[in-house]
C-alpha cells in the first residue's frame, strides 16, 4: 500500500488540547475517564493534543486513518500504547516493518476466511450447547460462550478452562488493571501452551503456530485479542436484538454485526510511535510523539454517519466512505482475527434464531478498558 503525501516542510502550528490538569496535565482524566476526555478534544477540531506520559495527538478524521494506518514505517508499533498491556505486549503485535510483513503472511492463512469455515460447524455446536436460559446477564454469557469457543478452535478444548478463565479475567477489567504485570499467571499459561502445540490437531488453529519460531507468544496474543474483540460485541448484539426483534432476520445479520462494530468499537482507540518528524494538516509531529486514532470518535462522527448515536444497521446499505469504518484497524496491519470474530458473531446469532428475547435491565453505555466494554450487565431473560 502506498504511503500517503507527507508535507515535510516545517510547521509552527499546534494542534488544540481538551482542559488539562496542572502538572499531570491529562493523564488523570485519561485514567478515570477517558471517553469524555476524547469527546472534549473532537468538538476542538478533527485532530488534537494530550499531554499524558509523553506528548500525545489523536485524530479520527478519513485523511488521519489513512495517514496513520497507511505508513508502517513511520509510525511504528513498538513504543505505542499496545506495549504496555501485559496481554499484547508480544508477538506479530509488537513487530514493526520489515519483519512484520513476513511475520504476518507466515500467519495470514490460518485465519482467512476459507480456512475458518471449517470451523464453523464446531463453533456451531458449542454454541448451541449453551443456550442461555431463563435471566442471564449478556455479557457474562457472551464472555463463558467466547471463552469455550477459542478453547474449542484453537486447542480442542485441552487447554483447562479455569486457566484460561482466569488469564483472560484481567481483560474484561477497567483500567488499570489490564495493564498490571502478572506473571506468575504468564508463566503458567506459557508452559501449558508450550506442551500443547507441539501435539495440537492440524484442524485447530494453534497448530499453526507450532511451527513458528515465538509461537507461544504469537498464540497467547492470538487467543486475548480474539476474546476481547468478541465478547462485549457479542453481548451489545444480543442487547439490541432483544430490543428490535426485526434486526434477527436473515437479510440483516451482516448490516446488524455492523452496526454493533460501528457503534461499539472493541478496539476504541489504537496507537503508533512516530518514528521521524513530520507533519498533517499544518500540525507539527515531532520525533517520539505518540500517535493515536480513534475508531470510537470516527465511528461516532456527525459528519461521516447521519444521527451517529442511533442504531440504524441500514445506513450499511449504501457504500461508506474509505477509512471511515475502522472496527478492526485497517491497512497491513488490519487485526488478524477480523474474520474469526466476524464468524464467532454470525454463528451465535444463528445459533439464537428462534430463541425469544427480552431486555429486562441495561447499563448499555460504554465503559473504556483494554477494548470498550458495556458500563454495568445487560441483563436479559429467554422468552419460553
Amino acid at each position: 500500500m502506498s504511503s500517503p503525501p507527507v508535507i515535510s516542510a516545517p510547521s509552527v502550528t499546534w494542534a488544540p488540547a481538551p482542559r488539562a490538569q496542572p502538572l499531570v496535565g491529562h493523564l488523570g482524566r485519561w485514567g478515570r475517564a477517558p471517553l469524555p476526555l476524547l469527546e472534549e478534544g473532537a468538538a476542538l477540531g478533527p485532530v488534537f493534543g494530550l499531554r499524558l506520559w509523553r506528548r500525545a495527538l489523536v485524530g479520527y478524521s478519513p485523511d488521519w486513518n489513512r495517514f496513520v494506518l497507511g505508513d508502517l514505517r513511520t509510525f511504528r508499533s513498538k513504543g505505542s500504547m499496545s506495549g504496555l498491556a501485559p496481554h499484547l505486549a508480544a508477538g506479530v503485535v509488537q513487530t514493526d516493518e520489515p519483519a512484520h510483513r513476513d511475520r504476518r503472511a507466515a500467519m495470514n492463512p490460518s485465519f482467512a476466511r476459507r480456512r475458518l469455515a471449517a470451523l464453523e460447524p464446531r463453533i456451531a455446536d458449542v454454541a448451541r450447547a449453551r443456550l442461555p436460559a431463563g435471566r442471564f446477564d449478556a455479557v457474562e454469557w457472551s464472555a463463558a460462550l467466547v471463552r469455550a469457543i477459542l478453547s474449542a478452535t484453537f486447542f480442542d478444548d485441552q487447554l483447562p478452562a479455569g486457566l484460561l478463565r482466569a488469564f483472560l479475567a484481567p481483560l474484561d477489567r477497567p483500567l488499570p488493571w489490564p495493564f498490571l504485570p502478572r506473571p506468575l499467571l504468564f508463566r503458567q499459561m506459557n508452559q501449558c501452551l508450550a506442551e500443547l502445540l507441539p501435539v495440537a490437531p492440524h484442524s485447530c488453529l494453534a497448530a499453526a503456530f507450532a511451527r513458528l519460531p515465538g509461537g507461544v507468544d504469537e498464540v497467547r496474543v492470538a487467543v486475548s485479542a480474539a476474546y476481547d474483540t468478541t465478547a462485549h460485541t457479542l453481548a451489545w448484539l444480543l442487547y439490541h436484538v432483544a430490543l428490535e426483534p426485526r434486526l434477527r432476520q436473515p437479510d440483516m445479520r451482516a448490516a446488524v454485526i455492523n452496526e454493533v462494530l460501528r457503534l461499539y468499537p472493541a478496539g476504541w482507540l489504537g496507537s503508533r510511535r512516530c518514528s521521524r518528524d513530520t507533519s498533517f494538516g499544518g500540525i507539527a509531529i515531532a520525533r517520539g510523539t505518540l500517535i493515536m486514532y480513534s475508531p470510537y470518535l470516527t465511528h461516532r462522527d456527525p459528519g461521516l454517519w447521519a444521527d451517529p448515536l442511533v442504531f440504524r444497521p441500514e445506513r450499511f446499505r449504501d457504500p461508506l466512505p474509505a477509512w471511515a469504518f475502522i472496527p478492526f484497524a485497517a491497512g497491513e496491519r488490519t487485526c488478524l482475527g477480523a474474520s474469526l470474530a466476524r464468524l464467532i458473531l454470525t454463528v451465535a446469532l444463528d445459533a439464537l434464531a428462534g430463541v425469544g428475547l427480552r431486555v429486562v435491565s441495561a447499563h448499555p453505555l460504554p465503559r473504556a478498558g483494554i477494548t470498550l466494554a458495556p458500563s454495568g450487565p445487560l441483563n436479559l431473560e429467554r422468552e419460553s
